[in-house]
């Protein structure tokens, strides 16, 4: 099987507090996941599970303290100063962030040209510009001499992503690229992704915190909880039976048309986020209704079930484990 990335057991520790009293938090633990080429891969769970320091590393704008990526023929190693992410572009949550106030939007996009050598001469700067912006819905025209604040929030995002696509990336990164957006847009965007896996081929890492724009846009899926991936496999198997108490908490979050449609045994949100990733044992221990001794001293391993990673104790007696 092809892999266009490979994430393998990618570690990242950190260090709070003084010299004398130093917490360390482990952010990301032992995390391993890959992307095959043209497909749409979610990394979803709640905030600070760890899936945006996980695209970090990705990027390089963060050092893993241990485990591997792995992009095409290369290879990283543990901690690292740089690593060149060639064919990778990212889009961020913020789209009003990513564009300086004071500055066009076209500047980026020549800057992105000038940088990589794109274009031979300014017509065929403009023709390639003009090509990428018609792939979200958007010309030169419309766009050209504008400042960001011209634009609507759904605008500036579809901007970012037609700056991505001049490089000709093979794998988009997108941190809640819709959380922002105006609800009446996220599904134009998030329908922008699919069209641009069957346009161009491209590879998307969706990492969000939205189930719902989850099923509908990826091919797979790996729920994270503490800097764990606890369930991981086709995004029909994942979130239509979920086997995991916390992906089954994601789900009843989602809301219902029938209110008598809901899991029988609500979790109760209420221990601090630093002290479920202190945890020695499963890191959702404190709010597992299923929760037993040996879920608080032991972590879980990883089993597989029909081709779904689960990382719980429930089925810690099932016969096929990673």
């Amino acid at each position: 099987m092809e892999k266009l990335l490979e994430v393998d057991r990618l570690t990242k520790v950190y260090s709070l507090g003084s010299m004398i009293s130093r917490t360390r938090i482990t952010a990301t633990d032992h995390v391993s996941f890959y992307i095959k080429p043209a497909e749409i891969f979610a990394l979803a769970g709640e905030s600070g599970c760890g899936k945006s320091t996980t695209a970090r590393m990705i990027l390089g704008f963060e050092e893993p303290t241990s485990g591997a990526i792995i992009h095409g023929s290369k290879r990283e190693v543990g901690a690292r100063k740089v690593w060149f992410t060639e064919g990778v572009q990212a889009i961020f949550q913020d789209p009003f962030s990513t564009f300086n106030p004071l500055t066009t939007v076209d500047w980026y996009f020549w800057e992105t040209v000038q940088n990589y050598k794109l274009a031979g001469s300014k017509q065929a700067a403009i023709a390639l510009i003009d090509q990428k912006l018609r792939g979200v819905g958007l010309s030169y025209e419309e766009f050209s001499g504008k400042y960001p604040n011209e634009f609507s929030g759904g605008q500036l995002q579809r901007i970012s992503i037609a700056r991505a696509l001049l490089t000709d990336p093979t794998l988009l990164i997108a941190d809640e690229p819709v959380s922002m957006v105006d609800a009446s847009l996220r599904m134009a965007i998030v329908n922008l992704f699919k069209e641009l896996r069957e346009q161009y081929g491209v590879s998307v890492l969706y990492i969000t915190h939205d189930l719902a724009t989850a099923y509908y846009v990826s091919d797979r899926i790996a729920i994270m909880f503490r800097g764990n991936i606890v369930e991981m496999g086709a995004v029909e198997q994942v979130l239509m039976n979920p086997r995991h108490p916390y992906t089954r908490l994601l789900r009843e979050s989602i809301p219902e048309a029938d209110p008598k449609k809901r899991w029988d045994k609500p979790i109760i949100l209420a221990e601090l986020e630093h002290e479920e990733y202190l945890r020695h044992g499963c890191k959702f221990a404190g709010r597992c209704p299923h929760v037993t001794e040996i879920c608080k001293t032991v972590p879980p391993p990883d089993i597989s079930i029909d081709d779904v990673l689960v990382k719980c104790h429930l089925y810690s007696d099932h016969s096929v484990q990673f």
